[in-house]
């Protein structure tokens, strides 16, 4: 257990999301302007890779693919819609460098109805 190199803080544009592997550990790293977050790379709903549909405004990270939100700056859930935390990392900067705490690889438990496409409206 200890505080492990995630990347330089410049490599992470302001509002965004990068993936990253660390020590065989994928993270997402999101700059928010106020700071940063490092958290498991994907949705705790239904598994959708939050690089690709994760979205930053403000403090807020929303999943795109059913509107689930965190406060980045609280870590905290937002709005209605969402129904379980996000797992964040511990996070600090060291220079130009951000490092996060982990001990392990967090992997989210996930309900048999999760695993079920709500997109799919025609589908029976």
């Amino acid at each position: 257990m200890s505080w492990r190199r995630i990347c330089a803080a410049d490599s992470v544009a302001l509002n965004s999301l990068k993936k990253f592997e660390v020590d065989g550990i994928p993270v997402v790293v999101a700059n928010y302007g106020d700071g940063f977050r490092v958290f498991p790379p994907i949705c705790p709903h239904m598994e959708e890779p939050l690089e690709e549909s994760g979205l930053i405004e403000g403090k807020v990270l929303t999943c795109t693919k059913h509107l689930w939100q965190w406060n980045l700056a609280t870590c905290q859930m937002e709005g209605t819609e969402t129904e379980k935390l996000m797992h964040f990392y511990d996070v600090k900067q060291e220079g130009d460098d951000l490092l996060a705490f982990i001990k392990s690889e967090h992997i989210y438990e996930f309900d048999e109805e999760d695993e079920m496409d709500d997109d799919d409206f025609f589908n029976s």
